[in-house]
């Protein structure tokens, strides 16, 4: 399943760096952290992604009951470490039927989160209205971290964003109703914390929502 590096913000190809150009390039978006190829889910390979990231990779730990590990994506590369992580993991839910959960950590400018979430802008902020009380709030590594719910975003899944350590915390949940499910203040670690504990993780089939983000 491994394929070839692709822009974060429209999945376009990149050109490596060269000659004329000591970063990933996409054509329309110039510099960018390369999306690399997605890994099935499997303890192994979000090992290769805890171990390189440089930002957070956001894990409800314990998952909600009945939910697995369905796949995970990472932006960068082997000289700048991850800039970015997807974790995805899919379960029942609130309201019946299966729900399906992303929790993008990235730093400003990455445009993954964007692009999952399906809104113009490589960043939530224009979309958020941080005036208002948060919409939802997570314990993100043993913090309370509050969310706003991002608009802008298609009508099949439920948006939210917010800033835990200091970079962006994106949950993108489908379908939308089961938006529901961040308003039980889910418990996040950062995986890179977890240590042996990541190896009873259940693992699901690879989710399609985190191979073709639209």
């Amino acid at each position: 399943m491994r394929g070839e590096p692709s822009c974060p913000k429209c999945g376009g190809r990149v050109r490596a760096p060269g000659l004329f150009a000591d970063s990933w390039q996409c054509a329309v978006h110039g510099a960018v952290h390369p999306l690399q190829p997605v890994i099935p889910p499997s303890v192994e390979g979000l090992g290769v992604v805890v171990n390189r990231a440089q930002v957070p990779v956001w894990m409800p730990w314990p998952l909600p009951v009945g939910w697995l590990f369905t796949g995970v994506a990472t932006a960068g590369d082997d000289r700048s470490g991850g800039r970015a992580t997807a974790v995805a993991c899919s379960g029942p839910g609130p309201l019946g039927g299966i729900g399906e959960l992303l929790l993008i950590a990235e730093e400003l400018g990455v445009g993954l989160g964007s692009r999952f979430a399906g809104i113009d802008g490589p960043d939530p902020g224009p979309y958020m209205k941080v005036s208002a009380p948060p919409h939802a709030k997570v314990v993100a590594a043993g913090r309370p971290t509050p969310l706003w719910h991002v608009a802008g975003a298609p009508d099949d899944r439920a948006v939210f964003a917010g800033e835990a350590r200091g970079l962006w915390l994106w949950a993108i949940v489908w379908p939308e109703q089961s938006g529901l499910l961040m308003y039980d203040e889910l418990v996040l670690t950062d995986l890179r914390d977890a240590g042996s504990e990541v190896e009873l993780l259940p693992c699901g089939a690879l989710t399609p929502r985190i191979l073709s983000p639209s």
